[in-house]
């Protein structure tokens, strides 16, 4: 036999158990054999300059506020135990 009729006949194989496992788990296999092959695609830059929210003055002295409220919940209520 020839290097290339064993590769070919690997590949064929390859082929038929890739169908296989696509047709046991529910998808397609061209599906399968196109996510393997060829590069992958680049994920796209994300901008530097986006734009960053900003809390008020007021908004952080509330949340700090409960966030207090809560840490002092937690200690009342392990003081006891």
């Amino acid at each position: 036999m020839d290097t290339t009729e064993i590769i070919a006949q690997i590949d064929s194989e390859i082929a038929r158990l890739l169908q296989v496992k696509s047709i046991l788990s529910g998808t397609t296999a061209t599906a399968t054999i196109k996510a393997k092959r060829g590069p992958k695609p680049k994920a796209a830059p994300t901008p530097s300059t986006a734009k960053k929210r900003i809390l008020s003055p007021e908004a952080r002295a509330r949340i700090a506020a409960a966030q207090k409220a809560r840490w002092a919940k937690v200690r009342r209520a392990a003081k006891p135990a």
